[in-house]
């Protein structure tokens, strides 16, 4: 599955990375411009992990939600997520997306 939530990819994947770095905060990225973050409602519904700047979210109640001010909540249903910042292709470069 792959959710889309503003600049924000997340696929289901079947692991966490062995030496992923736990984070311990709920937020997942922060917007550049508005200050806004996509992050998780409640924190304790899933652990976010990283790994040479890629993102993983583990699910570890039934579901959790990721939110941000501009976007419709999502909800996740228990599992692991990879997480991607959106990038777009101009003439002149590769540029990440900045919701």
């Amino acid at each position: 599955m792959l959710w889309r939530h503003g600049d924000v990819l997340i696929a289901a994947v079947t692991s966490i990375p062995r030496d992923a770095r736990r984070r311990v905060t709920p937020v997942l990225l922060r917007g550049e411009i508005t200050g806004h973050s996509h992050r998780l409602a409640e924190p304790d519904t899933a652990e976010l992990w990283e790994r040479h700047g890629a993102m993983f979210i583990d699910v570890v109640t039934e579901a959790a939600t990721v939110i941000h001010e501009e976007h419709r909540p999502i909800t996740l249903p228990r599992g692991i997520y990879k997480v991607w910042q959106q990038r777009e292709y101009t003439p002149r470069a590769i540029r990440t997306v900045i919701d």
